[in-house]
C-alpha cells in the first residue's frame, strides 16, 4: 500500500484483547466498568475514557502522556487526555487502568460518541482551556511533587489542545461516520 492510501486513524479496540491477555487481569469487564453518564467531561473523545475512577494518582505513573487528574469537586479523578495511537501507548493506558481499584474506566466510547457530540465537546474547549490554565497555575507552584509533576501533563494537554487534537478529532469523526479509518485521499469532516 502506498503512503497516500495508508490509514490515518488508529482504532485501539481491535488490539485491546491482545494487550489485556498479557496482563494480570485479562478480562475487560474486570477493569473497564465505568459508565458513560459518569464520564469526566475532560476526557478527549474516543473509545477509552475515565468515569468514576479512584483518586490514587497512579495513572500518570504508567501513562504520563495520556492520563491526568481533575474533577469539578476537587476529587481529582483520573481521565484520558490523549487516546492511544499504537499498541505501546495502549499498553501504557491499560497499565494505568489496571491500577484503578474502582474499575471506573470504560472502553465503550465508540458506542456513545457521535460526530455531533464530538463537535459539541470541541466547541466547549474554552472551558477546558480555562480549567487547564487555572489548575496549572496552582499545581506548577505546589509544595507537592505529584502536583508539580501533574502540571507537566497539563502543559502537554494544553499543547495538544492547541496543536494536534483538532486533527485527531476530525479523524475520529470520520471513523464514527464510516467505521473505518480514512485514507489520505478521504475528505475529513470539519469540527
Amino acid at each position: 500500500m502506498n503512503e497516500r492510501n495508508e490509514a490515518r486513524y488508529w482504532d485501539p479496540i481491535p488490539h485491546l484483547g491482545a494487550v489485556l491477555a498479557a496482563t494480570t487481569r485479562p478480562d475487560p469487564d474486570a477493569i473497564f466498568r465505568g459508565q458513560w453518564l459518569e464520564r469526566n467531561w475532560r476526557n478527549v473523545p474516543g473509545p477509552i475514557y475515565g468515569a468514576m475512577t479512584d483518586n490514587c494518582w497512579t495513572g500518570r505513573l504508567h501513562a504520563p502522556r495520556h492520563v491526568l487528574y481533575g474533577d469539578d469537586l476537587e476529587y481529582e479523578q483520573e481521565f484520558l487526555y490523549r487516546q492511544p495511537r499504537d499498541v505501546a501507548e495502549l499498553r501504557a493506558v491499560v497499565d494505568a487502568v489496571e491500577q484503578d481499584p474502582w474499575a471506573g474506566w470504560a472502553c465503550d466510547g465508540d458506542r456513545h460518541w457521535t460526530p455531533g457530540l464530538v463537535r459539541e465537546w470541541w466547541r466547549d474547549r474554552g472551558r477546558l482551556r480555562d480549567w487547564i490554565t487555572t489548575k496549572h497555575s496552582r499545581w506548577s507552584i505546589s509544595e507537592r511533587a505529584d502536583e508539580r509533576e501533574a502540571a507537566t501533563g497539563l502543559t502537554d494537554y494544553l499543547a495538544y489542545l492547541d496543536d494536534g487534537l483538532e486533527g485527531d478529532l476530525r479523524l475520529y469523526c470520520y471513523f464514527l461516520d464510516n467505521r473505518v479509518s480514512p485514507t489520505a485521499d478521504d475528505h475529513l469532516p470539519s469540527l
